[in-house]
């Protein structure tokens, strides 16, 4: 899809729909439109009961002027717009053009918002919400190759072409981590990702290392790899590394969980807990794997980030884990797997020893890590624990100004007593209450005393079984836009320090 920018006046632009932006009630701007377009814009509004309310779109048929349809949509209150709104009401006008073949102009009353931030933000919109994975489909519907639309942003002042290409690299970066998740388990085998790695890094300059089943071992990664063990397909630990033009003056890690099918090993998957849906719990590492390529395109100053993935399958044959085992990790805390569906946490574990051996400023890894997070913050809101005040702000401003929820949740120190195990250091898992807080514990068992750590649980957010916003129904890609902001700002203020 290609987005660009126009300065092209109302009345002169040509394409086939035009999208215009109107606050509630006696919009400023109608006169202007008026003008520009030629038309009783007021009348024909009235006729139709608009009154801009947010979300409210109308739309007339238009051959004899320069494009073919108008759609209106309503922006709401003028003194409560926000750039998140006008995101959301911009994806409602933008579905409505899914069979147009043709050139798509948007508009909004531009003095009302920071002007960069709102072609950002109408950019990103458009692209995504006519994003469709069309990948496994050999036939497509009418309004499905979306990858040929052309949409305009008509502006009424020039403006740098900074504002394209952040959107560009941010839109590529989720539209990745979408066919990432939504990939089958055929496909995107751990090898696969390897591949994929490979060649995101060669795309994007960043450096890759990929550590083998030999290497995890000399590594003494014991509890990564007795996730592993039960499948026929080798496990591969990925990272990747972006490093700016200049010295950094901070390093950050971001670390994804990466089990590219869960079965729950013997503990298996039954009822309601859609074994059929388990391609999707390496949605952290499609997250970091999105961040690395927006990332690696936008080129922030400054900062050091790497992306760690350990990827694997969770499977059952007669070499799998058992219930009841006691696997060393490789900080050499001794785990005792009394779930073998707690596999994510295993493979973390190992992946927060590796990331703080980089010595880094802060770590943060995003996994689908736990029902309990689904129970307490449902589908629209992922949960976050760390063991920092200001890394913890950064976060939730961050996701936020990106429209994406988050919500901290307590490190509650007491809740290890529910993971202490007594053959070895601590348990995989603990008691059903509070399942969430004490799988954020055994985490933070494998981090640094000293090191800023944060876990993002995407367990509800990575999916969607219904169109919202810019989403539609599937894989969401979350956690991309959070990443990238804050690596991006984190960035900004260590320059200006």
């Amino acid at each position: 899809m290609n987005i660009s920018l126009s300065n092209s006046s109302l009345n002169s632009w040509e394409g086939e729909i035009l999208i215009i932006g109107i606050f509630e009630g006696k919009s400023p701007n109608l006169n202007f439109l008026e003008k520009e377009t030629g038309t009783n814009l007021s009348n024909a509004l009235n006729n139709q009961k608009f009154t801009g309310k947010t979300g409210e779109v109308k739309y007339f048929n238009f051959f004899h002027h320069k494009y073919e349809k108008l759609i209106f949509i309503g922006l709401g209150d003028p003194k409560k717009s926000s750039i998140n709104s006008l995101k959301r009401n911009i994806s409602s006008a933008v579905k409505l053009t899914k069979k147009s073949t043709g050139k798509i102009g948007i508009y909004v009353p531009w003095e009302n918002y920071d002007q960069d931030q709102a072609i950002e933000a109408i950019g990103e919109s458009a692209r995504l919400s006519l994003y469709k994975d069309n990948r496994f489909k050999s036939c497509l519907e009418e309004g499905d190759e979306n990858n040929s639309k052309s949409i305009q942003i008509i502006c009424c002042s020039e403006t740098s072409k900074v504002c394209i290409n952040k959107i560009e690299a941010v839109c590529s970066g989720i539209e990745m981590a979408r066919e990432l998740v939504a990939s089958p388990p055929n496909y995107l085998t751990p090898n696969e990702y390897a591949n994929i790695a490979k060649q995101l890094a060669k795309e994007n300059n960043l450096k890759l290392k990929v550590l083998d089943k030999k290497d995890c071992q000399n590594l003494g990664m014991g509890a990564y790899l007795a996730v592993a063990q039960g499948s026929d397909l080798d496990a591969k630990f990925i990272h990747l590394t972006y490093k700016p033009s200049e010295s950094a003056n901070r390093r950050v890690v971001l670390v994804g969980k990466g089990l590219t099918f869960d079965s729950g090993g013997y503990n298996l998957k039954v009822g309601a807990s859609q074994i059929e849906m388990m391609k999707f719990d390496m949605g952290g590492s499609a997250a970091v794997m999105g961040a690395a390529k927006a990332i690696g395109q936008l080129r922030p100053e400054n900062v050091e980030v790497h992306f760690i993935i350990a990827a694997c399958e969770n499977m059952i044959n007669g070499s799998a884990v058992h219930p009841g085992d006691i696997v060393t990790a490789s900080n050499g805390k001794t785990i005792e797997i009394n779930n073998t569906d707690a596999e994510g946490r295993l493979t973390l574990a190992d992946a927060l020893v590796y990331a703080s051996k980089l010595e880094p400023d802060a770590v943060i890894d995003l996994a689908t890590l736990t029902g309990a997070c689904v129970i307490a913050l449902g589908d629209d809101i992922a949960g976050l624990w760390t063991n920092n005040d200001l890394l913890a702000e950064e976060l939730t401003t961050a996701a936020i100004s990106v429209d994406e929820g988050l919500w901290r949740m307590p490190l509650h120190d007491p809740y290890k007593d529910g993971i202490k195990s007594m053959f070895a250091d601590m348990k995989n898992t603990g008691p059903r209450g509070g399942g969430a807080i004490t799988a954020a514990l055994f985490l933070k068992e494998f981090i640094g005393d000293s090191i800023p750590w944060a876990h993002i649980d995407i367990a509800g957010t990575v999916w969607s079984d219904k169109d919202k916003n810019s989403t539609p129904s599937g894989a969401t890609g979350y956690g991309v836009k959070t990443l990238v902001k804050w690596v991006c700002n984190d960035s900004l203020q260590q320059a200006q320090s």
